[in-house]
Formats: structure tokens, sequence, C-alpha cells
């Protein structure tokens, strides 16, 4: 019979992991931590010693979870004010280091998993990100593993076609979001247009609550003059960097509270995306580091 601080002390050696496959699975952290309390409900009247991989079994019953709560998710967003955006995480600076689940964590790979379809970033997330065999990937989405091969493949090369043109190293990237942030802090508008690329896209997530644009904005002109417009004269505003989601981002504050976490897509030596999260109820994770794990 198997004691319930065994069936805890399991749980929790792999509860970082299952939060992030939950979170690359949903986009969302209080919907991933909704899915690892139904893991440990679940998890709690397994037997152990029936148990064969530990964790194969809670990330089979975790991705399974996040397939079932995609569904009410894509209901809610239907409603959603203006565009959504993931939730952002405030990560520590060691998670860059690992290269493969920083870029798999950023605003601009879960926008790219947002296009596949359940299924598919199902098996894509445990396939290219935390590179379980194919076997384990079949039963956790209860297909074959010929079917998750095919799947994987087809998610591979959707995945591939809308990844950064260039890849670009942690040195070149943080060294443009330096200049960026340089650029916004001082208002230095020339230096904006000279770090921006021409097709820019800025993003803004205020679910109906805060200001933003009702659909993305393309082009540095028209990037510049929503930034002057949302951007309040007769407030104390600064920008602070701040380790988001496995990347510089910045930490927009004005009047000493919390705005904007902006989050920012690197090609080459420019900024091709702007992201930027406004909506309150997306921004209680910024206060307090999140561990990732794979």
């Amino acid at each position: 019979m198997t004691s319930a601080s065994d069936a805890t002390d399991a749980f929790v050696a792999h509860r970082n992991l299952l939060f992030t496959v939950a979170y690359e699975m949903l986009g969302s952290a209080a919907d991933a931590e909704d899915v690892l309390q139904e893991t440990w409900l679940r998890w709690a009247d397994v037997e152990l010693t029936e148990v064969r991989d530990v964790r194969a079994y809670l990330v089979r019953i975790t991705t399974r979870l996040s397939l079932n709560r995609i569904r009410s998710l894509s209901r809610r967003r239907e409603s959603y004010v203006g565009p959504w955006l993931p939730e952002p995480l405030l990560t520590s600076p060691d998670v860059a280091e690992d290269v493969e689940l920083a870029d798999s964590v950023s605003t601009a790979m879960l926008l790219v998993l947002e296009t596949l379809s359940p299924t598919e970033r199902a098996v894509f997330v445990l396939r290219e990100v935390f590179d379980l065999p194919y076997d384990e990937i079949a039963a956790a989405v209860d297909k074959t593993p010929a079917a998750v091969r095919q799947i994987a493949h087809r998610a591979r090369s959707h995945v591939e076609a809308r990844r950064p043109r260039e890849t670009v190293g942690g040195r070149e990237r943080d060294a443009v979001i330096e200049r960026f942030m340089a650029a916004v802090a001082t208002g230095d508008l020339q230096s904006l247009m000279d770090v921006l690329a021409p097709d820019v896209v800025l993003i803004t997530d205020g679910g109906g609550v805060k200001q933003a644009a009702l659909r993305p904005i393309q082009g540095v002109e028209k990037v510049l003059r929503f930034l002057v417009a949302v951007t309040p004269a007769d407030a104390d505003n600064r920008a602070e960097p701040v380790w988001v989601n496995g990347h510089l981002g910045l930490r927009l504050i004005s009047d000493d509270v919390l705005d904007t976490i902006a989050t920012i897509r690197i090609d080459g030596d420019r900024v091709t995306g702007l992201y930027f999260v406004r909506n309150p109820h997306k921004l209680a994770r910024v206060d307090e580091e999140v561990t990732l794990a794979r």
C-alpha cells in the first residue's frame, strides 16, 4: 500500500515539469494551475506500486486534462475583447540558458502554438520540448505511435514555417532589447525608428479592461503613433528590464503602478514583434518567479 506522503513526494518532484507542460499547452498560468490541481486529485487515487514510470504517468494525466480544458478555453476566447496574448510569467535568468525551453515559452512561440490544433500542439510540445518517446505521447493523446509520428511531422513543419526568420544569439538579442529599452526610456523617436523593423507588428491585450488596440498594428509609423497616443504625458512613466517567459522583457510602470508587461520578438538586429499585456487579470504572475522545468 502506498502512503500519502509517497504520492505527495512523487508529485512535488515533478510539479515544475507538469506546470510547464500545462502552460505550454494552454498559454495561461491560471489554467495550468487548475490542471495541476486536477492532476493531483487523479494522482492521489493511484496505487504507486502499479506505476512503472511516474514521470510519464503524470505527464499523461496532465496532457489529457489540458486537452479537455482547451475546449472550454476556445469558447472563452471567442468572446474575448481584442487580441488574446498568453499570460506572462516572471522567470529566472537561468531559464534563458536552456535555449530550447526559453524558446518554447516565448510569447512569439506560444502564439505560433495557438495556430495548431489541440492534438498537434500536445504532440509538438511533448516531442520537441520534452523529448518524450512516441509511444508515451501516443498514450497521452489516445493515438497510435504511427499516427503521432505523422502529427509530429505536420506540426513541426507548421511551426518551422512561422519561427523567427533568423536565429539570434542571446547576447545579440539582449543588445537589441537594450537599444529598444534605452529608446523607450528617453522617448527618442529616431532611436525607436532605428531599432524597429519597417514591418513591426504590435499586439496589445487589454481584455476589454484597459485601453488597447482591437486588432494588431503593423508598420513602424503606425506603431510609433499608437505608442505615443497611449503614453500619458502627465504621468510618471518608466520601463524596467525583467525576465519574462525566458527572455528579457519590459515592465512598464505608470505612477508606481504596473501598467504593462512587454515581450519582444527579434529577427536579426531589429524588433519585429511587440506584445503588450495590459489586462490586469493576466499580470498576477509577474510579482514572483515561476520555476519552469523539462
